[in-house]
């Protein structure tokens, strides 16, 4: 072998020039492939190219990773040129002391060291242990490792830079036998190249990723754009990031899913309460019940199966659903139901909605005439001419339309017995918080089952009353789960392995068990025999998602045609119309709804109102959650931005009607000043309705957003008006002295002098 620099020959199989100390080539114990000087990873195979020797160790497989996995590979730079200044035992200590800092932060994060490569360290995150978070795991740790090098002094004169490239993907582990040579837990596929590759790119005392390994942590961390590089052996130009550290956004993992052709089980006590209480409120006793539990644990899977099992009871159905977007919308559940019940359509003109809104109100309002003029007002729908709303304030405005709700729910029961349905309580709005706690006093002497779900955080406003109890619901033991799954297959027997799986990492969620059973009956894994599975080859490790999360990253990827769709939704909310979507969505027609279709047959997406020109609506929230959690930031700017848009252009209703839409789609797309502008319009509309905690609420969220504007005049009259907007809202809400009042005041004062 001869040397690159002093042309002197080498032995055959040396590392080093035995006259200059150049590194030299070496070839691939695999391919054969003469890799340049100092390279850890062969660029053609990716096999490791200093794998130490073995005498004939038999070959074995130990695992096919079928979920994406996390490869890490870091190694110093510069290396060679301090085997020339450092004596032998000097390089020893520099390399064991770069060695031991990688370890402690890779295993800290739940990796494993996979190899000691001279200079180099290869580390697994996802094998042999999976988390729902391995990739993140992985980048902190290589930030970590990134700091903790640089503060090494191993040597007086010795300076330690290193480089990490991160890729994820599927790969095969297992120990790799080639012509004497082993390597144990050696990975091989395409990740494996593409590590090598990343790694010999990257900067000194830098980490990169991969463009898998960008998609799964998002916006999680902030990057440095590296541009399009190509790549030996890959068709097309790879998108390399540089990590820079983690981002201002935190994790927003929070399982919550439930599925309503599930099974219930396990929750035949809790049912036959309900039912129970149910059959007292028939009597005239009317019951509240708070339904607690974490998120997937099935508060609305009890809620059908009630729904299913009183079907045949005469009884008056009434539901309605907070949302995590518009808690500072007035009375938002009730607008919404309203809205539904009433029938309005989007081409409806003001008097055919309130054609319709009469007719709605003649069946439970003991004053129609006097009650259409507050609800229109609700509604946003003008009626002046025709049913002209009385002088009255603001406040009692409010108080006569929750009295007017109230007493329509009275009349209904007075007809026939009520289900009254709240869920999420833990987002619901002050004003309907408050219609709730009326609602709640009342119902004791009505034939009135009101029945609530809310996570363990909530807790409700109003006393102990003898009519009000509380469920908590709590996970499922072994049997209870291995029953669920049961269930899912239809009665169709999983492998005991498969089934130990799903029991031993679903922690007895009942979400979790539903979701990972299916993942599994989808991954191609199994094949159906009469009447069980068999699995088709060894189960791999990584073939179950260990998360909620995970799952469902999983079979929105296996969907990858139509994914775009169910993220352009997902950025409209957890419900988005068909119309609103094609506005949206720069795709035909006939494609986009062929994808909708998908996404229905797959239930993840719930469809209502028809194909033709129905409404959509995520299974779960967590669903939507997941979709939108895969765009990178800049994409959802963009998409938010064209939601915006299609609202202001084709549904300018929604200008009048929320505002706050409005408003949350220009702030999530960068648009300050019109998200500003929303804000306040909302706010003066909830002022006039007298519910002046969700304007506070809006108003400081205006404020905070002048922040990322220009401080120029137009700023400041912004401010003072908000300001000024916003001491009317706390004068109502915390008095006329309240600090927060008085600091509104002279922030006001403050900006009126500036201009």
């Amino acid at each position: 072998m001869e040397c690159p620099s002093c042309k002197a020959v080498a032995p055959e199989g040396a590392k080093f020039c035995q006259e200059c100390g150049t590194p030299l080539a070496r070839p691939c114990p695999t391919c054969g492939h003469a890799s340049q000087p100092g390279a850890k990873f062969c660029p053609e195979c990716g096999v490791s190219l200093t794998a130490k020797k073995a005498e004939e160790p038999s070959p074995r497989v130990v695992a096919t990773v079928s979920a994406p996995e996390r490869r890490m590979f870091c190694d110093m730079v510069g290396s060679s040129a301090l085997s020339i200044r450092l004596d032998a035992e000097e390089q020893r200590e520099v390399i064991s002391a770069f060695h031991t800092c990688c370890a402690n932060e890779v295993k800290s994060l739940g990796g494993m060291v996979a190899q000691y490569l001279d200079d180099g360290v290869l580390a697994y995150f996802g094998y042999p242990a999976a988390h729902e978070n391995d990739a993140e795991r992985a980048i902190l740790s290589g930030l970590a490792i990134l700091k903790a090098v640089a503060a090494l002094k191993p040597a007086a004169d010795a300076v330690v830079q290193t480089r990490i490239a991160i890729g994820s993907g599927v790969v095969v582990v297992g120990d790799l036998v080639r012509e004497g040579v082993t390597q144990e837990n050696a990975a091989i596929g395409e990740t494996t190249n593409l590590v090598a590759r990343l790694q010999a790119i990257a900067e000194p005392n830098s980490l990169v990723i991969s463009p898998v390994t960008h998609r799964l942590v998002g916006a999680l961390f902030d990057y440095r754009d590296l541009g399009r590089h190509a790549l030996k052996g890959f068709p097309e130009p790879v998108h390399v990031r540089q990590v820079l550290g983690p981002s201002k956004v935190e994790s927003r993992f929070e399982a919550q899913h439930q599925a309503g052709t599930s099974p219930l089980l396990g929750r035949e006590g809790e049912l036959e309460l309900l039912l129970r209480w149910w059959e007292e409120a028939k009597r005239g006793k009317g019951r509240v019940v708070l339904l607690t539990g974490e998120p997937g644990i099935g508060k609305s899977r009890i809620v059908h199966a009630l729904r299913d099992r009183i079907i045949l009871d005469p009884h008056t159905p009434l539901t309605y659903f907070c949302s995590a977007h518009h808690q500072s919308s007035a009375l938002y559940p009730h607008v919404v139901q309203l809205t539904r019940a009433a029938g309005f359509d989007r081409d409806d003109s003001a008097d055919v909605k309130l054609e319709k809104l009469r007719s709605l109100l003649a069946q439970s309002s003991r004053k129609p005439d006097q009650d259409v003029p507050l609800f229109a007002a609700l509604l946003s729908i003008p009626a002046e001419n025709r049913f002209p709303l009385p002088e009255m304030t603001p406040q009692r405005r409010k108080e006569r339309t929750l009295a007017a709700m109230l007493d329509q729910l009275k009349r209904l029961a007075g007809h026939q017995p009520v289900l009254l349905v709240y869920e999420d309580l833990h987002w619901i709005d002050p004003t309907s918080l408050e219609l709730l706690s009326l609602a709640v006093e009342e119902i004791g002497e009505q034939r009135i089952l009101l029945l609530t779900t809310a996570r363990p955080e909530f807790t409700p406003p109003w006393p102990a009353h003898r009519h009000v109890s509380t469920l908590s619901l709590n996970r499922f033991g072994r049997s209870e789960c291995e029953a669920l799954i049961v269930g899912i297959t239809k009665g169709k027997a999983l492998p005991p392995e498969v089934r130990d799986q799903i029991v031993s990492r679903t922690d007895g969620v009942p979400l979790f068990i539903e979701e990972l059973t299916k993942t599994v009956l989808e991954s191609g894994l199994l094949r159906e025999i009469d009447n069980h599975f068999e699995l088709t080859g060894p189960l791999p490790p990584l073939a179950i998602p260990s998360t909620l999360h995970a799952s469902l990253l999983a079979r929105l990827d296996r969907l990858a045609s139509v994914k775009d769709v169910a993220q352009i939704g997902a950025v409209i909310g957890r419900e988005f119309s068909f119309e609103l979507l094609r506005a949206v969505a720069a795709i035909e027609e006939p494609v986009l709804r062929a994808a909708l279709d998908q996404l229905v047959a797959s239930a993840l997406v719930l469809r209502s109102g028809g194909s033709r020109i129905g409404s959509y609506q995520f299974k779960h929230a967590l669903v939507r959650d997941a979709a939108y959690s895969m765009l990178l930031r800049q994409r959802r700017q963009e998409l938010h931005a064209l939601v915006a848009h299609a609202l202001e252009e084709d549904f300018p209703e929604m200008i009048k009607t929320h505002p706050e839409v409005l408003a949350h789609h220009h702030r999530q797309a960068g648009h300050a000043s019109e998200a500003i502008r929303y804000l306040y319009e909302g706010a003066e509309q909830a002022l006039s309705r007298s519910a002046s905690t969700e304007a506070a609420t809006q108003l400081n969220d205006a404020v905070e957003l002048l922040s990322t504007l220009p401080e120029d005049d137009q700023r400041h009259r912004h401010e003072l008006k908000l300001q000024l907007a916003l001491a009317r809202a706390l004068i109502a809400t915390r008095g006329y002295q309240a600090p927060e009042t008085q600091q509104a005041y002279r922030r006001a004062r403050v900006v009126r002098q500036v201009e």
